[in-house]
């Protein structure tokens, strides 16, 4: 695809999400703050989950921001980059899972809309999201000290009862 317009792509799904859903949704939900900085982070044990996200954010080049850390945790358990591909199939998977959202549909809505060479993966995730029942009632912040790949398993694992 031509580099100009993936960037354009780009740039408008980092501004849907970063500069437009965050702020309306401090706004609305009034989101509970992380409760760790960076430096609280890295004290963590290798492997957990709270020292996988302070590795993952900062290879690539990311903020610990403290309204946003949940779904930053997200991507790390569920395995989905930072990319646009990975942010549309993170959202595609909350869609999956019965996370109705403005910024959960806008963004499978733009994804669909502007990247349909990934139309494939985002059906996958959307699957995988259906099919799963593990993430619902997770109290995110607490699960910090747990290793992060238990975590992983669990979630790959966990399936919903077929009726």
């Amino acid at each position: 695809m031509n580099k100009v317009i993936t960037k354009i792509r780009s740039a408008i799904l980092v501004y849907l999400t970063h500069h437009m859903a965050l702020p309306i949704l401090q706004l609305i939900r009034k989101p509970l703050k992380f409760p760790y900085n960076q430096e609280q982070l890295k004290q963590f044990p290798e492997g957990s989950l709270g020292k996988d996200l302070i590795t993952m954010l900062e290879r690539k080049k990311l903020q610990l921001l403290p309204y946003y850390a949940k779904h930053d945790i997200k991507h790390l358990l569920l395995q989905y980059d930072t990319t646009d591909e990975g942010e549309v199939c993170l959202q595609c998977f909350m869609l999956g899972n019965r996370h109705l959202s403005f910024p959960v549909v806008a963004t499978v809505l733009y994804g669909f809309v502007t990247m349909p060479e990934y139309w494939g993966k985002f059906k996958q995730a959307y699957k995988r999201g259906y099919k799963n029942k593990c993430m619902q009632d997770w109290q995110w912040f607490t699960l910090l000290h747990q290793p992060t790949q238990l975590l992983i398993n669990k979630i790959n694992n966990c399936k919903k009862n077929e009726d």
